[in-house]
This record gives C-alpha cells, sequence and structure tokens, in this order.
C-alpha cells in the first residue's frame, strides 16, 4: 500500500513531464486548512523562478495535465500557484479497507530489510543513571520501535563506559578498603559504589602514590590479569544490575556492548591508520587533522587517537566501533543517540571513518542523534532539591507513586493489584510521552502535574482515548465484522478516514528525520479527529454502524501500535 502524498506526487511529476517541465521540484505535503483540500503542491513558486513564467501560469499547465483518475475529486488553483488537491471518497474508503487488513496497518514493509544499528542509553559503570540518560534512553528505545514495526532488522546497542583510568581508581581503592567487595563475598548496592568512586576519584587527584597504583591496576585489567579482572567484572556486575531495573520498569531492551568489547581492535585502529598515512603527531600525541574542522582561532582542530603516553580515548573506541558495525555487523544505518554537546565529536567520528574508509556514505547511513536538556519547573538544569542530579529510579518511582494517587481518586472500586499495574503503566508512560512530545533539540521543563493532566497532549489523554473507543465497542455490545467494508460519505468520516491513512507517511517521516514528535503530534490530532466524528456521526444503531465501528476499531489499533512505537502501554480502563 503506498502512502497518499507519494501517489500523489507521481502524478504530478507526470504532468510536469507531459507538460515540459522539470519534476525534481514537485513536493506534495498535507493540506494546512482542511477547507482548501487535502494536500497541496507548491511546485509552481521554486519551478517559476528555473523557467522565468509566472508560477500561476505554470500552475494551470500543471493541472491540465494530471491525469485525476478516481483518486482525485478535485484540483484547485489558489494564490499565486497553489495547487489544492481534494481526494474522492471512494478512494479514500478503498485505501481504508486496504488498510485495516493490513498488520501494519498500510505502512510499507521491505522485502530485504535491512540493518540498523541504534546506539542509546549508554551509561558508565559505576555511576548510577540520572535524569541525563532519560532522553538518551527513550528517544532511542522509539526508533528502535519504529524501525522493528516497519521491518527492519534492528540491533541495539547499549554502548557503556566499563574500561579505562576509573576502573584502576575503583580497584585499587577497594582493595584497601573493602576487599570483601572484589573477592565477590559482599554485593554493594550502585550507591555505594558511586560513593567509593568519588573517593578513588579524589585520591587520584591528590595523592602521587595512589595514582601510580591506580595506573598499575589499570596495566593489570588491560593484561587480563586474574584478580583485576575478577574485580572489574564485579564492578560492573553491581551496575548491570541497577541498570536493569530502570530498564525492566521503562520495558526497554538494550544489547550491552562496552568500550571493552572494542579494547582488542583499538592497536589495530591505529596500525590501519598509519598504514594509510592519515596520522600526524602532535605534541606527542596521534592524531586525524579532518578537512573543515577548525578550532576558535580558525587552526585545525585535531582529532587525537592515541595519546602521548600511548593511552586510547573515545575517538578511537568509536572509530574501532563504526568500523566494525559496517564491516563484521554489516550495517546499513548507524543511529547514535546522545545529548547535543557530543555533536561536534560524532561529526569527526564520522569524517574520520569516512577518510579512513570504513564509511561509504553511499552505503552506509550515519545520523547522530542530539537532544536538548531536562529543565525543572525554575528553568535550570533538573536538579532534586538538595541541588543533586536527580536520581533516573527515584524519578520514575515517584511519577508512578503520583499516577496511583490519580487512579484512586479516579477508580475507588479498582482491585489493588489492577491499580499498580495501571499506575506503572500511566507513570512510566507520562514521562516517555513528555519527552517524546517535544522536538528533541529543544530543551523541556519537566513538571509531574503537566504530564500527568488528562487534557491537552499527554500521555493520560491518549491512553484514556484509547479506552474510551473500547468503552463504545463494549456498549454497542455487537462483534466487528472484518469483512464488512468501510464507507466514508459523512465529512468528520472522511477527515478521520484520511487522518488514518496518513499514519504510513507519519512513520516514512520519523524514519528519515528521527523525530518523535511528528507521531505524538500526529496521535494526539487522531484522537482529536476521533472525538468530531464520535459527536457527529453515531454509531450504534445507525445505518452506517457496520462501518462507523470498523472506523472505530482501526483508530484504536492506530492508537495502540503508535503509542507502542513510543513506549507508551495502552490500559483496558482508566
Amino acid at each position: 500500500m503506498q502512502p497518499i502524498n507519494k501517489i500523489l506526487k507521481e502524478k504530478f511529476c507526470a504532468a510536469c513531464q507531459a507538460a515540459n517541465f522539470p519534476s525534481c521540484s514537485i513536493e506534495i505535503v498535507t493540506s494546512s486548512k482542511e477547507q482548501f483540500g487535502h494536500y497541496q503542491c507548491n511546485a509552481a513558486m521554486p519551478l517559476a523562478k528555473e523557467l522565468k513564467m509566472p508560477p500561476r501560469q505554470i500552475a494551470e499547465k500543471i493541472v491540465s495535465n494530471v491525469e485525476k483518475g478516481d483518486e482525485i475529486h478535485k484540483l484547485e488553483i489558489a494564490g499565486p500557484g497553489f495547487i489544492n488537491i481534494t481526494l474522492s471518497p471512494d478512494f479514500l474508503s478503498r485505501q481504508m479497507n486496504v488498510m485495516k487488513n493490513s498488520e501494519t496497518l498500510g505502512v510499507p514493509v521491505p522485502k530485504t530489510p535491512e540493518k540498523v544499528i541504534v546506539e542509546f542509553s549508554s551509561p558508565n559503570i559505576a555511576k548510577e543513571l540520572h535524569v541525563g540518560h532519560l532522553r538518551s534512553t527513550i528517544i532511542g528505545d522509539s526508533i528502535a520501535r519504529l524501525f522493528e514495526f516497519m521491518g527492519q532488522d534492528v540491533l541495539r546497542l547499549n554502548h557503556i563506559g566499563d574500561w579505562g583510568t576509573s576502573f584502576g581508581m575503583l580497584i585499587a581503592h577497594l582493595k584497601e578498603l573493602a576487599p570483601e567487595v572484589i573477592e565477590g563475598k559482599e554485593t554493594p548496592g550502585l550507591l555505594q559504589l558511586e560513593n567509593w568512586y568519588k573517593e578513588a576519584k579524589k585520591r587520584f587527584d591528590d595523592d602521587p602514590a595512589f595514582k601510580k597504583t591506580s595506573r598499575l591496576e589499570v596495566v593489570a585489567l588491560q593484561s587480563g590479569e586474574p584478580r583485576a579482572r575478577q574485580a572489574w567484572e564485579v564492578i560492573c556486575n553491581i551496575s548491570r544490575k541497577a541498570y536493569q531495573e530502570i530498564y525492566d520498569l521503562l520495558d526497554v531492551k538494550l544489547n550491552e556492548r562496552g568500550e571493552s568489547f572494542y579494547n582488542p581492535m583499538l592497536p589495530q585502529v591505529i596500525d590501519d591508520l598509519e598504514e594509510k598515512n592519515i596520522v600526524q603527531i602532535s605534541d606527542g600525541a596521534k592524531c586525524l587533522f579532518l578537512e573543515g574542522f577548525v578550532n576558535r582561532e580558525g587552526s585545525p582542530l585535531p582529532m587525537i587517537i592515541q595519546k602521548s603516553d600511548g593511552g586510547y580515548n573515545y575517538s578511537t573506541t568509536d572509530l574501532a566501533a563504526i568500523k566494525h558495525r559496517i564491516r563484521e555487523e554489516k550495517a546499513d544505518r548507524i543511529i547514535i543517540v546522545t545529548d547535543a554537546g557530543q555533536k561536534l565529536h560524532f561529526k569527526m567520528i564520522f569524517a574520520a571513518a569516512e577518510k579512513a574508509g570504513y564509511l561509504d556514505p553511499n552505503k552506509v547511513q550515519t545520523d547522530h542523534v542530539p537532544f536538548g536538556l531536562v529543565l525543572g519547573t525554575d528553568g535550570k538544569k533538573f536538579q532534586t532539591r538538595s541541588g543533586k542530579t536527580e536520581k533516573l529510579i527515584d524519578l520514575l518511582n515517584e511519577a508512578v507513586r503520583r499516577a496511583e494517587l490519580i487512579i484512586s481518586e479516579r477508580t475507588r472500586d479498582i482491585p489493588e493489584e489492577e491499580k499498580k499495574a495501571l499506575a506503572s503503566s500511566l507513570g512510566i508512560g507520562a514521562i516517555k510521552y513528555a519527552d517524546l512530545s517535544c522536538h528533541r533539540m529543544s530543551d523541556y521543563t519537566f513538571s509531574y502535574d503537566r504530564m500527568l493532566q488528562f487534557e491537552g497532549n499527554t500521555a493520560a489523554f491518549m491512553m484514556y482515548s484509547y479506552v474510551r473507543i473500547q468503552g463504545i465497542k463494549r456498549k454497542i455490545g455487537k462483534e466487528i465484522n472484518a469483512s464488512e467494508n468501510i464507507h466514508l460519505a459523512h465529512q468528520a468520516e472522511i477527515a478521520l478516514g484520511l487522518h488514518l491513512l496518513r499514519f504510513s507517511e507519519v512513520c516514512v517521516q520519523m524514519a528519515l528525520e528521527l523525530l518523535p514528535n511528528r507521531l505524538t503530534e500526529y496521535l494526539y490530532l487522531l484522537a482529536e479527529k476521533f472525538n468530531a466524528f464520535y459527536r457527529d456521526c453515531p454509531v450504534g444503531g445507525s445505518k452506517e454502524e457496520a462501518s462507523r465501528l470498523q472506523l472505530c476499531e482501526l483508530t484504536a489499533r492506530v492508537l495502540k501500535q503508535g503509542l507502542s512505537i513510543l513506549g507508551v502501554k495502552t490500559v483496558p480502563r482508566m
């Protein structure tokens, strides 16, 4: 099933060719106002500059060559040359019936899936997940869910920080302070481990003897010395257990692929880059100088791949990761979700990978997906009242607690077990939806009160809309006959049906732009159009009952699938 905008684009491209106009400028967009039609073609304006003709004259020529078929009901030229397109109800009805019989709701699935690698979350071992990790985890999960729904072969990677000098510090500190921990005899929580890490860092900065001991521990770990390796695994397992509690609460699945995985590949990367004569020495460090990257003074900006002391860094690891993902895992698309502060880093990584011959941008698409900050109600970076960074587990549990209070007030006869399940779905869903409904490059203000509201573009409103449709179907009390066709006649039916058909367009757009807020905007408008349809078009007892029940069912399916892509669960009642 082709998206409608693609069907129309083909028609208008053919019309341009018939008129001997270039067709490369054709774009079909959703009409901004429904009274002007369903779609709009604005090609006449850019073509006017190219052809040196009045845009309205170009529009008239295009319209005269468009093969309307039974898809287009009406074409109108407005203003200087906008072409408004109104589709026929019969065509929309046919498309609706194809959509309702499609397992993917009309979203095209490739014959040969692409390998899409999505890297997200990526915390550092021995440190608690905090609110800063929230956006990477939620955004990355929604992108992975989208490509999975669209039939791609998705690998979800958690590129954790599990290697380097920090482990030498922590192991040296624990050998003195808590040897029973690194021997596996006692298992502290992650908070205690993080406190020990802070103590070790202070000692490392202040005590030269401890710094030397720490570096020896790093050497022991890197050489595979059994006690150092055991201590490292104990530290990683403590962190892993705490992280998994959060991932389970968020219903996020990840494959761990930390820095340690790529560590054996780093010398090979350096040797390879040196063989290709693209490494330069700067202040004793091995560097790559990439075209177009300069510092504030305008001097070439080096990308260090091996420090003067022989150590490696993030750039070395990320280059090894890109090489492995392309050559070994055969990625067709690599998507990396991190905060906006790493934008320059990944621009340089992709440029370096291309220079090294690891990345051919014509064969493999690479995307860095940056995002803004989470702010408190004071407009500053989100923190606890004591001024500390908010721990993610505390934030999530508080959302669930508040959701449970709301559910208790709204539904008093609900069993305790069901209430807790609803509270978890609502609380976690509210946090996810509030984040994803914002443009990811924008900072957003975290507010429990606003995200748990049942009005506006919130998870609570969307979940309630789904529950309401289920209630309508139950009230009518009839089985939905899937063999019945949908027939759109009333204006509210046409508006709802047309919006449902745009689901595939939105999924394709989100896959292209990697902006989840495109989907939240679509779902919110879908709920509003369904409310208008239900207000204006009686369902139960009407002569159109069978068709309108199908419309209700299809709306519920799209709502559920759309929310699922966002990682938000639907519930049986609210």
